[in-house]
């Protein structure tokens, strides 16, 4: 899946993110962002976090953007708790979600 990393980051500078990615090894690693396109970018030239220096490349498969830090903090916190199923769940709306957009919906 592919995203528009433009649409993204042409919000204004206070916007914080919490995105999810899916690593080489199939597993997920959520974190917390304000500067998706950058983040991503860090992640995937081993200078991110340690758990996916060791499992790169790693996709976006997920994110929500709030206008508050502390609000991104605490969805992160939330995302981290769930289990493997709900987190499959969120990866599934986005890729539907992104459906949409791509055919005009």
């Amino acid at each position: 899946m592919e995203f528009n990393y433009k649409v993204m980051t042409e919000k204004k500078e206070e916007n914080h993110y919490v995105y999810m990615v899916e690593c080489a090894d199939g597993s997920y690693y959520t974190g917390y962002t304000n500067n998706l396109e950058k983040r991503i970018k860090v992640h995937n030239s081993g200078k991110g976090a340690k758990y996916t220096k060791a499992r790169l490349p790693v996709r976006l498969i997920y994110w929500e953007c709030f206008e508050r830090k502390q609000e991104a903090m605490r969805r992160e916190w939330k995302i981290k708790q769930m289990p493997r199923r709900k987190k499959e769940e969120l990866k599934k709306s986005s890729e539907l979600q992104y459906q949409r957009i791509k055919v005009g919906k």
